[in-house]
């Protein structure tokens, strides 16, 4: 079971980055994909969850309406569109799996984690 992130740089506040998960090594029919976040000296938060069969999605407060989520099922692969970047979104994302029932906001639920991406939005 493996998951890798990858997408993260440097950005304008304002702009947009698009983030990628891929996951391999098990069917993601049964699992839920969820956004993570942290920035120095701060907890890991939630961003995103997403049931990768159904493709429903919950957004954490501070991102709704700015992140969007897609998925490429050929390629196992969920897709983070983050736009109208503020220098506050600044910090490592990482991705994870939990199984699908759980669906859960709490990072602790989930069991696999990817070694996250740095995103730097400066003002």
């Amino acid at each position: 079971v493996q998951l890798q992130a990858s997408g993260g740089g440097l950005v304008q506040a304002g702009g947009s980055l698009r983030l990628s998960c891929v996951v391999s090594g098990f069917s993601l029919d049964h699992y839920a994909i969820g956004w993570f976040r942290q920035a120095p000296g701060k907890e890991r938060e939630f961003v995103s969850r997403t049931r990768w069969s159904s493709g429903f999605t919950n957004f954490a407060d501070s991102v709704q309406g700015r992140f969007t989520i897609s998925k490429d099922g050929a390629r196992n692969t969920l897709y983070l569109q983050m736009n109208s970047l503020k220098p506050e979104d600044t910090a490592v994302y990482y991705c994870a799996a939990s199984r699908a029932e759980v669906f859960s906001v709490s990072a602790e639920n989930y069991a696999y984690w990817g070694q996250g991406t740095l995103v730097t939005v400066s003002s």
